[in-house]
């Protein structure tokens, strides 16, 4: 037994042994490919028996297939004994191969050592016979140098000789070019500046180049002061152009000393004719000083334009020379002179000044400014208008415009003159400032003499004529500053079409709009309305819009006069112009930062402006909503005044369902007509109504009590009918059926259902109690007991059976969770909020 249990023990740690991981027994099988179940890594002695002898009979060949697997085991043993001893003596022929690699190796070694020392041997060789060479090419190279470096100094001495010679004899056009090469031989001798007389002969070429300078700056003085300066010229026009030649050669200050003594010379009578004390120097004779440059500079063309070099640009120095002088003397004149300056004259200089500047922008490149640093930019850039095809004077032509390519680098004649004229730009501001005035006033009259234009064939409602007026005046406004100055004016022009935009919104829009008051539809305006206009206006202008017209118009529940359909339209012709002022202020906005410097264009704002027309819409819808609502709230008033418990019959539609019918088919067409190029308020117009209407549909619901239950059917249908209405509210009365908006029809269907779901348990029977009770809060959801309170009003119930229904109610309502629960006693009624916003309206209108 003992040595059974060991064969077991040694089978199984054979078992444990002979178990691969899977990489290697995919190799094997890749290898040595097999299918004897044998040989498989999942081997099941059980299951390989039970296939060798599947039922009791096949135990009869059990000697045959026992014999059969010992002659297979002897066959392995066999093959193993053989590979075993085939690899006896594999170890002492890997360690012979080995040994040989090794002595290869030592071998190869050996003959690269050897061909290594070779080499050296062959390099020191060839130093050896090379040495003698490098010597004999570094006395060839120094013998070069120094022949070099005599010819030059040969040749500087014999040129500085030449050159005092030359001077003498003032022969200059030979000096220039000696004295270029003089000064090209020089700088070979840098490097030579410790030596004695190579020191010596760099001062006299410093020595010599200061004459020189000193020497053709005495010729021209004498040859200009000896013929007036601008007579017939001097006699020597040759020499002195040969000396020019030689400026080129000398310092750069000796050119620019030159040039300003020219220069200011040339303009010697220029200062002396347009001087402060002169009838010509001021702004009404402005462009006589520009013709005196255009004479002078021809003259100077014909008489010295060969003289100097072309590169030189003298003609270019006197020009800009005369724009500085020119500058500061319209700058002295107009500081002492600022009380006669007047708007037109202002705009007179400013337009002549401009087009000088554009002449000389073509006329020269600027490149004197490059040479002598004085390129920069102009503060007062000058922008050509660009003509806009659109009924939008600040509308955008190119939709691409971030693809445009860059703006060319402007001329720095660009605004060189004509910025002495911003600091008085003051007036053209004020005289702006003034027309604006005058033409909001003129806007106001005509207004009050013809009223809203009515354009036949057109849809939407008319835009006022002085709204378009008033921005292409803008526009005009803003290019001609923008020609003037792109600094602080820009800034102070927009101040006064902030100005007037709010002056506008004021006495064109509010200020026409018609009174919702009682007993009249008509809409003189008496001046007590009129300032409560301009108050709200300025408090809307201060506080961001927060107040309503409409909301400060309602008086309580009192009857309030039905808008003519003039009036509709006006409040719809308000509406649109006041989106027309919204979007084309939010461009004039763009354009004003465009046009003005970077660092300025924070200050452009125009917000609160667009604010104010933010404000205008709300109210003008706000008081179409509350037009149509007190047309249909007498309507809903008589429903509230029929005594339901006495109808015995269903019928048709009521006579106060067919009323509020009428008016919702009579304004609704007019209002989308004139609001068809607004679609979006017409949208708002019927949400708000929606919103509006609903809720006090329910509220004069509740007011109907008692109720029977025929009475409560005949509701039902009429609740039917005007939630049909309601929601064929936006397209009725039209030839095209639109859907209404998801969300208008959400609030219609949600408030008018609740109405239905009241008449449904007003009709329920109320016995037994709690039958009535888990209905009502199955059907409404409401755990308001005030509301409950009303139904059993409309059901007509006694007060005593009421306190056990409102009792069964507190204690069959859910518990809500605590948050809940809290927050629902602290959320007031829609009744406690009506009332506190009507208290709310009495006060701020009383405080205005």
């Amino acid at each position: 037994m003992a040595s059974l249990e060991d064969d077991d023990v040694a089978d199984d740690q054979l078992a444990t042994l002979l178990v691969f991981p899977p990489e290697v027994q995919q190799a094997i099988d890749q290898v040595l490919p097999s299918n004897d179940p044998l040989d498989r890594p999942d081997f099941n002695p059980v299951e390989y028996i039970n296939t060798l002898f599947p039922t009791e009979q096949s135990l009869a060949n059990i000697d045959e297939v026992v014999n059969r697997i010992r002659l297979k085991i002897r066959r392995l043993d066999d093959d193993i004994r053989g590979v075993v001893r085939g690899q006896t003596n594999v170890s002492q022929d890997g360690q012979a191969a080995l040994e040989e690699a090794q002595k290869a190796i030592q071998q190869l070694f050996e003959r690269i050592k050897d061909i290594k020392d070779k080499a050296e041997k062959s390099e020191e060789m060839v130093k050896e016979i090379t040495r003698d060479i490098k010597q004999l090419d570094h006395a060839k190279r120094h013998l070069t140098s120094s022949i070099t470096t005599l010819n030059h100094l040969h040749m500087l001495v014999g040129g500085v000789d030449s050159l005092h010679s030359l001077i003498r004899r003032r022969q200059y056009g030979e000096a220039a070019n000696l004295l270029q090469g003089v000064v090209n031989v020089m700088e070979h001798f840098h490097k030579y500046m410790s030596i004695p007389q190579i020191s010596q002969l760099a001062d006299q070429v410093k020595q010599i180049q200061t004459e020189l300078g000193q020497q053709i700056l005495a010729d021209f003085e004498e040859a200009f002061s000896a013929h007036g300066g601008k007579g017939l010229g001097p006699s020597n026009t040759a020499q002195l152009a040969e000396a020019c030649l030689v400026v080129n050669v000398l310092d750069p200050k000796v050119k620019r000393d030159l040039m300003k003594w020219f220069v200011k010379l040339q303009l010697q009578e220029y200062a002396a004719l347009f001087h402060e004390g002169q009838d010509v120097a001021w702004l009404d004779k402005i462009d006589r000083r520009y013709a005196w440059l255009k004479r002078a500079l021809v003259e100077f063309e014909e008489k010295f334009g060969n003289m100097f070099p072309a590169e030189w640009a003298v003609s270019e120095r006197i020009a800009v020379e005369f724009c500085h002088i020119t500058r500061k003397e319209m700058s002295r004149i107009m500081t002492n002179r600022k009380a006669e300056i007047e708007v037109k004259l202002l705009l007179f200089a400013i337009q002549r000044t401009t087009n000088f500047e554009q002449l000389l922008v073509k006329r020269f490149t600027g490149i004197t400014f490059e040479e002598e640093g004085q390129a920069q930019t102009s503060t007062n850039p000058f922008v050509e208008p660009q003509q806009l095809e659109s009924t939008n004077p600040f509308e955008v032509e190119d939709e691409n415009s971030q693809t445009a390519p860059a703006k060319p680098k402007q001329s720095p004649f660009i605004g060189i003159i004509s910025q002495c004229f911003e600091p008085h730009l003051h007036v053209y501001i004020l005289s702006q400032d003034k027309n604006l005035a005058e033409l909001i006033e003129r806007f106001v009259q005509d207004f009050k003499e013809h009223g809203v234009p009515r354009v036949e064939g057109e849809d939407g409602g008319a835009v006022l004529p002085s709204c378009a007026d008033l921005f292409v005046f803008y526009k005009k406004c803003m290019v001609q500053c923008s020609q003037l100055s792109a600094g602080a004016p820009m800034v102070d022009l927009a101040g006064v079409f902030r100005k007037y935009l709010r002056d506008y919104a004021s006495r064109l829009l509010i200020g026409n709009l018609p009174k919702v008051s009682k007993g009249s539809a008509a809409h003189e305006s008496m001046p007590k309305d009129m300032q409560f206009y301009r108050m709200l206006s300025q408090s809307v202008t201060t506080s961001g819009g927060g107040l309503t017209i409409s909301s400060l118009l309602k008086e309580g529940n009192q009857e309030l006069s039905k808008f003519s359909p003039e009036e509709q339209r006006l409040v719809c012709s308000i509406l649109c112009t006041a989106e027309y002022c919204l979007e084309t202020s939010q461009q004039l906005e763009d354009k004003l930062k465009e046009k003005v410097e970077p660092s300025l264009s924070e200050q452009i704002d125009l917000s609160q402006e667009m604010d104010l027309f933010h404000t205008v819409i709300s109210n003008c819808i706000q008081l179409l909503v509350q037009d149509l609502e007190g047309a249909c709230e007498p309507s809903l008033a008589t429903m509230a005044r029929v005594n339901w418990q006495a109808v015995e019959t269903v019928g048709d539609s009521s006579s106060y369902v067919t009323a509020i019918t009428m008016h919702i088919k009579t304004a609704v067409p007019l209002i989308r007509d004139n609001l068809a190029s607004t679609r979006k308020y017409f949208t708002q117009f019927c949400t708000k109504f929606a919103n509006s209407f609903v809720p006090k549909f329910v509220t004069y619901l509740y007011k109907c009590k008692p109720i029977s239950t025929v009475g409560a059917e005949q509701l039902l249908l009429d609740t039917h009918s005007l939630k049909t209405v309601l929601l064929d509210l936006p397209s009725i009365g039209s030839q095209v059926n639109r859907k209404p908006p998801a969300s208008y029809t959400k609030i219609v269907v949600k408030g008018m259902t609740k109405a239905e779901m009241i008449l449904k348990v007003v009709m329920s029977p109320h016995d037994p109690p709690a039958g009535f009770v888990d209905n009502y809060i199955k059907l409404l959801a409401d755990s308001d007991t005030g509301n409950f309170q009303k139904v059993l009003d409309m059901k007509g119930l006694k007060r005593s059976e009421q306190s056990t229904m409102l009792e069964l109610f507190r204690t069959r309502l859910p518990a809500p969770p605590s948050g809940e629960a809290q927050a629902s006693n602290m959320t007031p009624s829609p009744e406690q909020d009506s009332s506190r916003i009507r208290k709310l309206e009495k006060l701020i209108k009383k405080r205005l």
